[in-house]
């Protein structure tokens, strides 16, 4: 008997191809747009308009940030390697991690471990998700750990794309217990931590992602998708508007000799430095 590779996905034959048991050509080109087709390929259900609206409301906040490292490491690559586009992309795509883009997968797993791990019925009110949101970063405090979603460099005072979308999706009746549970994290922390924290975009994003029942094992995949987009863009403008060899040279130009510091092992296990 020969081997067999089952799929649901993409078939092609002689005279059609096949995407999710449809007909490409006629019943998904031009019928169906890219961002509910990415949903429908990662859950192979077909996703409602008000998931579609949330869901391309996550590509949208993810997508460009301007010159953050994703953005200067994909203009440098191009700058170095012009015929190789790909290259220039995925150098971008591969610094998405713990600081950039991935806190949303961060932040989506989280939070689900805590909802995940609630043996009885999940908090109707606030009272009650602020209860369990105090416990919970008392818990992840004493355990020397980071509430992932906290805290941005920039917006400082409040993330806007953060209300924007608790909205969207309270407005879809797509605001579950991620959200829930993220927005009381955003009341109580201040109590554990003695100091205020903006929830940042990329959090949001992911308790959006994980209300929207999307594997948690890909939200960082959902990230790199929106970032594609907007390293294409990165990319168009610096055709237009060139300032990779500026970033080169005001390195090149401005870097500092110092005399070797030979490595010395870190004592006890500490920290290397």
């Amino acid at each position: 008997m020969s081997d067999t590779y089952p799929t649901a996905l993409g078939a092609s034959s002689l005279d059609s191809i096949t995407l999710l048991g449809r007909d490409l050509a006629r019943d998904v080109m031009g019928e169906v747009g890219f961002g509910e087709l990415a949903f429908w390929l990662a859950t192979q259900r077909r996703p409602t308009r008000g998931e579609t609206r949330v869901f391309e409301a996550v590509l949208a906040a993810l997508a460009d940030h301007g010159f953050t490292p994703t953005a200067i490491v994909t203009r440098l690559t191009y700058l170095s390697a012009p015929d190789s586009i790909q290259g220039a992309l995925a150098a971008g795509l591969l610094g998405g991690g713990s600081r950039f883009l991935g806190v949303t997968e961060d932040c989506g797993q989280f939070l689900h471990e805590v909802v995940a791990a609630q043996s009885g019925a999940l908090p109707t009110d606030d009272d009650g998700w602020d209860a369990l949101a105090l416990s919970t970063l008392q818990n992840t405090r004493a355990a020397g750990l980071r509430v992932p979603g906290l805290g941005h460099h920039v917006h400082k005072q409040g993330d806007p794309r953060t209300p924007r979308l608790f909205q969207i999706a309270a407005e879809e009746g797509l605001y579950g217990p991620h959200l829930a549970l993220f927005a009381a994290i955003g009341r109580v922390h201040p109590a554990v931590l003695r100091r205020t924290l903006p929830l940042n975009g990329a959090g949001v994003c992911g308790a959006a992602l994980a209300d929207l029942g999307l594997p948690l094992e890909l939200l960082r995949g959902f990230a790199l998708l929106a970032r594609t987009a907007g390293l294409i863009g990165q990319l168009a403008e610096e055709l237009r508007r060139p300032v990779a060899n500026q970033i080169f040279l005001s390195v090149d130009l401005n870097n500092r000799p110092v005399p070797p510091e030979p490595y010395q092992p870190a004592a006890n296990g500490g920290p290397h430095g």
